[in-house]
């Protein structure tokens, strides 16, 4: 089969098996395609994602429209930008909520907007209303980047909003996030496409490097874990020994040094 479909819940949650107490092996997030590959029992379809990740989702969690998600796609030019935010049905606090989304949740804007609030169209065509302020630009992985040291920085950036965030396998959003999907992540919210599992692919651009060539937003690998090098020895990961995302170091002499994390197995750069 090949059709396709729009997540529509706030996590479309991506299971090993059709079964909602299988192992999640990612997260998609709302407003995003997924290709249908084939239906499984009771109401699962094994997909794959736009970063070539598969896994199985419950139709619960997506809205299966055919060329209509393609074109959706095609036309939802807007993110969230901000952790997790609220779409009202009215653009007013006192509103009641629709839904909630989480930072890079794909939307699309209907143009109208009311003092500090803008109008967004949900894949149901259901209306809804959120502050104009959690919503950026969306950046596909064909769009003309920054410079790569603006580049560089807005990566870092994006990891760095996450920091706290306890540890969830197979997350990828604020609720909860693993190691693989804080970077890969922190890399699609500013259009590239990286491997999302804890190693090196060079077919997703991603090649090693020497501890002597590292910059800031390289990614670190370890035996089933990898992490983002912000600059100075430090980097940010998001790990089940400290249930959530924080900062250690390389550095032995630094008070957030990790011991266990000492000896890197492999450095990567998409630079």
């Amino acid at each position: 089969m090949e059709d396709y479909a729009v997540v529509v819940s706030t996590i479309g949650t991506l299971k090993k098996e059709p079964d909602f107490k299988s192992e999640t092996v990612d997260e998609a997030l709302f407003g995003m395609v997924v290709k249908l590959l084939k239906k499984a029992s009771d109401n699962w379809y094994y997909i794959t994602t736009s970063y070539d990740y598969e896994g199985y989702i419950h139709d619960s969690q997506i809205h299966i429209c055919g060329d209509e998600a393609l074109n959706w796609d095609r036309n939802a030019n807007h993110m969230i930008k901000f952790g997790i935010i609220d779409i009202m049905a009215e653009p007013s606090f006192q509103s009641y909520q629709l839904l909630e989304l989480t930072r890079g949740a794909v939307v699309k804007l209907s143009g109208k907007t009311n003092e500090k609030w803008s109008e967004i169209i949900l894949p149901t065509k259901t209306m809804g209303w959120v502050r104009t302020e959690f919503i950026a630009d969306r950046i596909r992985p064909q769009d003309s980047k920054p410079n790569e040291d603006i580049l560089r920085k807005n990566i870092i950036n994006t990891a760095l909003s996450y920091l706290g965030s306890q540890y969830r396998w197979g997350g990828k959003t604020p609720y909860g996030i693993d190691c693989s999907g804080l970077c890969s992540i922190s890399y699609l919210i500013n259009g590239i496409v990286i491997y999302r599992d804890a190693h090196i692919k060079e077919e997703f651009h991603m090649h090693k490097i020497t501890r002597e060539e590292i910059k800031p937003a390289d990614l670190l690998y370890w035996p089933g874990h990898v992490a983002m090098y912000l600059g100075n020895d430090k980097y940010i990961h998001s790990t089940g020994a400290s249930s959530s995302v924080v900062i250690n170091s390389l550095n032995p002499k630094d008070p957030d040094f990790r011991e266990d994390l000492a000896n890197v197995q492999e450095i990567g750069t998409v630079f």
